[in-house]
């Protein structure tokens, strides 16, 4: 399952990855346009995956991880065939996240139904954490095809990748649902689940950082390297690939420290640090390369940190019955902050000077930084409203 998800991921960053250095010049766009176009990926996502993951309480979710892979792929492909511009590239590029829609939290769900009962923590996190080595390959793979046979290569053979996820689908045993009752797009008893919400809310914050920084890395090193007396091996490609790939074991440590420490209390500390580096980036844009590689891996720890652990509470915290609600709402809330995070990013670059200023990264960075800021806030306040336990006198 971890190595059909890091195929299915091989087309996530493609759009990124080639954004400022690619898209945006050969069409003529914006920050805050590139920034959409982007975020249509995660709006995409955040349309389907109501529908797409509480329909697996009903039907074997490996069958809705299958289709999702296969449409993920396809569009991918599509757009680096079709795509000529901001209105066909964000229509295509929609229609890949709403494949993906179907691809991750319905393979969670698939993996989850074929565990043993008991604490499977470690094995969500192992899942979650896979997200990240994928992105990683994810940019290396969509930056190097494109600098040798352009960003349209780039895209189909990214878009290749969902066939490992496929192949994973034809290996599982097929497994029924444990119930097939209630309404399909039943969440009120998910709202009924404040301790489910601290982390879905939580995650949805995990989200906007995540996402608004992977869409802008490479055009962040891009403008260091425009700027900064940077070594020539630290291109883009290397940073953002390492970005990535440091983020998978940052994840799986991170989940550990929540399984000693206390999930609320890790994740927690690991998001007030995260804000932390964000405003250290954002006040020192124009420090020396060394500097700010050297930040950006520390951000490249703490943004992923928190990812296992948020999961893996709100899976623990989910009523078996409403399992796939509880993800599909996960999902939704977090992909849905992850394209506000992309375009919200791209605005604020717009607005302090563009991504040639370090103005515009200023502002950019500063708003990841309150950004996840609001991941302690939804923690703080669902411990805060669930209710107190009643202890009998003895």
């Amino acid at each position: 399952m971890c190595l059909g998800q890091v195929g299915n991921l091989l087309p996530h960053v493609t759009l990124s990855a080639n954004l400022a250095q690619h898209l945006m010049p050969a069409w003529g766009l914006s920050a805050a346009e590139g920034g959409l176009m982007a975020s249509g990926y995660a709006f995409g996502y955040m349309l389907a995956v109501p529908l797409l993951t509480t329909l697996t309480d009903r039907i074997d979710a490996r069958l809705v991880l299958l289709c999702g892979s296969v449409v993920s792929g396809l569009a991918t492909i599509a757009f680096g065939l079709f795509a000529q511009g901001f209105w066909s590239g964000t229509i295509i590029w929609s229609i890949a996240g709403l494949g993906f829609a179907g691809a991750y939290m319905p393979g969670l769900k698939a993996l989850t139904d074929r565990l043993p009962a008991g604490d499977s923590s470690r094995a969500v996190t192992l899942y979650t954490s896979s997200f990240s080595f994928g992105v990683g390959i994810s940019f290396l793979v969509a930056q190097v095809t494109a600098d040798k046979w352009g960003w349209p290569a780039a895209f189909v053979i990214t878009g290749i990748g969902p066939i490992a996820m496929v192949m994973a689908c034809a290996l599982m045993v097929a497994r029924r649902p444990a119930s097939k009752t209630g309404r399909l797009l039943n969440f009120k008893p998910v709202f009924a689940n404040r301790e489910a919400l601290g982390y879905i809310f939580g995650y949805g914050a995990h989200c906007f950082e995540l996402y608004g920084i992977r869409t802008w890395l490479v055009g962040f090193w891009t403008f260091v390297v425009a700027h900064q007396d940077a070594p020539s091996w630290l291109s883009p490609v290397v940073v953002s690939f390492f970005f990535a790939i440091i983020s998978m074991p940052a994840s799986i440590l991170g989940n550990e420290a929540a399984l000693k420490f206390g999930r609320h209390r890790a994740i927690i500390a690991v998001m007030i640090t995260s804000a932390c580096v964000a405003t250290i980036i954002a006040f020192n844009a124009t420090a020396p390369a060394w500097a700010l590689v050297l930040l950006l891996l520390i951000y490249g720890v703490t943004v992923p940190a928190d990812s296992g652990a948020l999961t893996a509470g709100m899976s623990a915290a989910a009523d078996p019955n409403y399992r796939g609600a509880t993800l599909a709402l996960h999902s939704t809330v977090g992909f849905g902050l992850s394209a506000l995070g992309a375009w919200g990013t791209g605005v604020a670059l717009d607005a302090a000077g563009g991504p040639q200023s370090a103005g515009g990264w200023w502002l950019a960075f500063m708003m990841l930084a309150v950004g996840i800021l609001m991941g302690p806030l939804a923690l703080l306040l669902s411990r805060a409203a669930r209710p107190k336990r009643h202890v009998p006198a003895q």
